[in-house]
């Protein structure tokens, strides 16, 4: 919290069904490196239509969105920024004096991620999920080059539309499929979750896969990411997926891009 707060401070939030601290560590150690009167919490709600008018009625500056509201959110807002309206569904929401524009930085980090780790764009992949954090990621593998994907959902109408507006398959379960790659965006495996403790995809999956890919941040190794690494896969880790997204919130909310010793810095804080 900035060291005198005061009624010129401006705050920021995010919603999600389990709040985590990471944004809240990140983004609070950038703006008292910075010097910047903002301050950042992290919240949850029962009452979504509410939250979204509050942050409106009281000149919250931003709002980072996570899983079950990405979608919800939607309709709330009263303006997309081409990287929601594309793929419909949000992350973040700025508000400029009441005009509440939303954008999607997921989708920003999933891209970005994909060029740092180099996986070859004509790996075959498989993506667990179907809401609308799948859809941030489904659409920037689409949009990097990747082809031979498919769409793994239990929710056949969401699976089945997200696989046809990719040009992806859809399958109910991976079944035999042994792709290069396995993508997990699901909560399963998350802390404080029914499935905190299980797998995304099994062993034998595993086995057969290059790169294990779970967008889950906390905890910061999943299981899934756990038995990856012991199997000697690549990994690409949800807490990856956090500092980027989290970045261009920052940016969004501020105006100000910190140096990349900064940005190091603030990830290592807010995974500590």
């Amino acid at each position: 919290m900035p060291r005198f707060a005061s009624r010129e401070t401006r705050l920021c939030m995010s919603l999600a069904g389990r709040p985590g601290n990471f944004g809240v560590r990140f983004h609070n150690y950038l703006y008292q490196q910075l010097d910047l009167d903002y301050y950042y919490k992290a919240l949850t709600t029962d009452d979504l239509p509410a939250a979204v008018a509050g942050i409106r009625a009281l000149g919250i500056r931003g709002c980072g969105v996570s899983m079950p509201f990405k979608e919800a959110s939607i309709a709330l807002v009263d303006e997309l920024d081409p990287s929601a309206a594309a793929i419909q569904s949000i992350n973040t929401i700025v508000n400029d004096a009441g005009h509440l524009k939303a954008y999607n930085t997921d989708y920003i980090a999933v891209q970005q991620l994909l060029v740092k780790h180099a996986v070859p764009t004509d790996s075959t992949f498989a993506m667990r999920g179907s809401g609308g954090m799948a859809k941030a990621v489904a659409f920037a593998l689409r949009d990097a080059g990747f082809s031979k994907g498919t769409i793994v959902a239990r929710n056949e109408p969401a699976g089945r539309a997200l696989a046809m507006a990719c040009g992806y398959a859809w399958l109910a379960e991976l079944g035999e499929l042994r792709p290069s790659m396995l993508v997990n965006v699901t909560p399963v495996g998350m802390a404080g979750g029914a499935e905190a403790d299980q797998l995304a995809f099994d062993a034998e999956a595993l086995g057969s896969a290059e790169t294990v890919f779970d967008v889950v941040a906390l905890p910061t190794r999943t299981p899934l990411i756990v038995l990856a690494e012991q199997l000697g896969k690549h990994v690409i880790t949800g807490h990856e997926v956090a500092a980027i997204q989290a970045l261009e919130q920052f940016v969004l909310y501020t105006g100000v891009r910190p140096s990349f010793e900064q940005i190091e810095a603030a990830a290592s804080f807010a995974r500590g």
